[in-house]
């Protein structure tokens, strides 16, 4: 099933409502859907590598509001749905462990979340549950997915096509290293700066 579902959104890149797409993807994908954006994002970018910032612009924009959505489902619908998504995905462990985790680095949880393969929607409806500062979500979740769309729009837009394989092999890898590299950025100006 996920097969088909990832051909389907893949075909959008072959229509005009590809941009379109990209921005419903990038908006569901942040509170419910379970495919991620970056596949459209690297299809798209690559039949047009000189629009790939405005791709992962549309990307981060949608991404956003879907976000935002997320944590209106959490905040307000926790009970009724957000339980009936986390549940529908067998989330449930993972919701627990992410308490754990905004009691204790809310604005972290929520930007590691965004730049890396773990379930962004599992923390977007978790962050309107426990009720973490919107302002301190918005900032986080802006900042994180905007990095990680503008990461791949970026390589695609400097190496073009060629690179597409390397980023579907070793995605995750490197979301993983640039954010062990942005946390020790923080650490390095916290403490030596």
């Amino acid at each position: 099933m996920l097969r088909r579902l990832y051909h389907w959104v893949l075909h959008w890149a072959e229509t005009p409502y590809g941009t379109w797409a990209l921005f419903l993807l990038a908006f569901c994908e942040s509170s419910f859907f379970p495919l991620p954006p970056d596949v459209l994002l690297i299809a798209l970018s690559i039949a047009l590598p000189k629009k790939s910032f405005k791709y992962a612009l549309v990307c981060s924009g949608g991404s956003l509001l879907g976000g935002c959505f997320g944590y209106l489902i959490g905040w307000q619908f926790m009970v009724s749905l957000g339980d009936a998504i986390i549940r529908f995905y067998g989330l449930q462990d993972n919701y627990e462990y992410i308490r754990h985790l905004y009691v204790t680095y809310d604005a972290w949880a929520v930007g590691i979340a965004g730049l890396t393969p773990i379930p962004y929607k599992v923390f977007t409806i978790t962050a309107g549950a426990f009720r973490i500062n919107f302002v301190v979500f918005l900032v986080a979740s802006a900042v994180s997915r905007s990095a990680r769309f503008f990461l791949v729009g970026g390589l695609i837009y400097l190496f073009g096509p060629k690179i597409q394989s390397f980023i579907e092999r070793y995605f995750n890898t490197l979301v993983v290293v640039f954010v062990i590299l942005l946390i020790m950025g923080f650490v390095i100006i916290k403490y030596f700066i």
